[in-house]
């Protein structure tokens, strides 16, 4: 059970899917913001919170992952439940098992299902809300091809942090950056434009002209910009982008067209091997911008270890607060 410290959570969106942050209106991600700090502040107490004993959520893995599985690993145990980890590959899903299967029959063996599909543009989203439409649970977006919604409100957990509350006026740059690894998902970037345009921030995305974003959250920035009265501008320039900004998040993605041909996106990369944030790059930004990423980064690549270890970088709290919007969003609606 919950420490006697702790209170009732409401149940505002108790039952509720979460798979965009744009599903959720302003006051219940404020919630989801304000239980996970209350979370955050527990857990370093080492006081116990219990929300959720007993129950079960299923983790669907079409993908690899690191702080996403041990989040919700880590954060179901801390609330009492437990979390089952589900490789696609090594389930009926490999198989051709339908999504509506899925969603009906996880649905009756615990409390929510969490899924990540992300490589593959018009896949990820589209099967989580057939799984969504057809399960009785909840059902949460560990990242798909759309939104990393777990992410970026950790992301908006830590600018919080750092900036306070009242972000208006305060710029993030959101830039492409090269990397050699792999074509990696459009879904961060996505995200934040989505996210921080409707929370006070001014948004300047820059990429190569190769690297647009889809339609669909390009349109939506720009409508909760003039709504919100905040401003989002697309440069073609990582310079453009990080001239006296706040807050600097620079990584790699691939190529909405080509995440099926990904070798071909990474031979495309290299002509912008430049588009490195480096030291001089964070001159540009303001006196006191702090650098982020949601990790993994390709060092020497997306980023100079001066940046990413020095003085300017929140990449481990940001990445530690993944954790804590995990719990919140568990604990509220499980």
């Amino acid at each position: 059970m919950p420490s006697k410290k702790s209170t009732k959570l409401p149940n505002t969106v108790r039952g509720r899917d979460y798979i965009e942050t744009r599903d959720w209106s302003v006051r219940e991600i404020e919630l989801a913001l304000d239980t996970a700090a209350k979370l955050k502040k527990a857990f370093r107490q080492g006081n116990p919170t219990r929300y959720l004993p007993d129950k079960t959520i299923f983790l669907f893995f079409f993908d690899k992952s690191t702080r996403t599985r041990n989040s919700f690993e880590a954060g179901a145990t801390q609330l009492g439940a437990h979390a089952h980890f589900i490789a696609a590959e090594t389930s009926q899903a490999a198989h051709g098992e339908s999504p509506r299967d899925m969603g009906t029959i996880l649905s009756s063996y615990g409390h929510a299902i969490a899924i990540r599909h992300d490589l593959i543009p018009g896949e990820g989203n589209a099967y989580m809300r057939t799984v969504a439409e057809h399960a009785s649970v909840p059902v949460l977006n560990m990242q798909c091809d759309i939104d990393h919604p777990f992410q970026t409100l950790a992301d908006l957990m830590t600018i919080r942090e750092e900036f306070g509350k009242n972000l208006r006026g305060l710029k993030i740059a959101v830039s492409w950056a090269y990397a050699p690894s792999y074509a990696k998902p459009m879904s961060v970037p996505q995200g934040l434009i989505t996210l921080m345009t409707r929370f006070g921030l001014d948004v300047t995305l820059a990429h190569p002209p190769e690297y647009t974003l889809m339609k669909g959250p390009m349109e939506y920035a720009r409508e909760t910009a003039r709504e919100n009265k905040t401003r989002f501008e697309v440069v073609d320039s990582m310079d453009e982008a990080i001239r006296d900004a706040d807050i600097v998040y620079a990584k790699s993605w691939g190529i909405e067209s080509l995440f099926r041909n990904p070798q071909e996106a990474l031979e495309i990369s290299k002509q912008y091997k430049s588009w490195i944030c480096d030291e001089g790059r964070m001159r540009l930004a303001g006196r006191d911008a702090i650098y982020m990423h949601c990790l993994p980064a390709d060092r020497g690549f997306e980023v100079t270890d001066a940046v990413i270890d020095g003085p300017h970088s929140r990449v481990f709290p940001e990445a530690e607060n993944r954790l804590h919007t995990c719990k919140s969003v568990m604990a509220l609606t499980m």
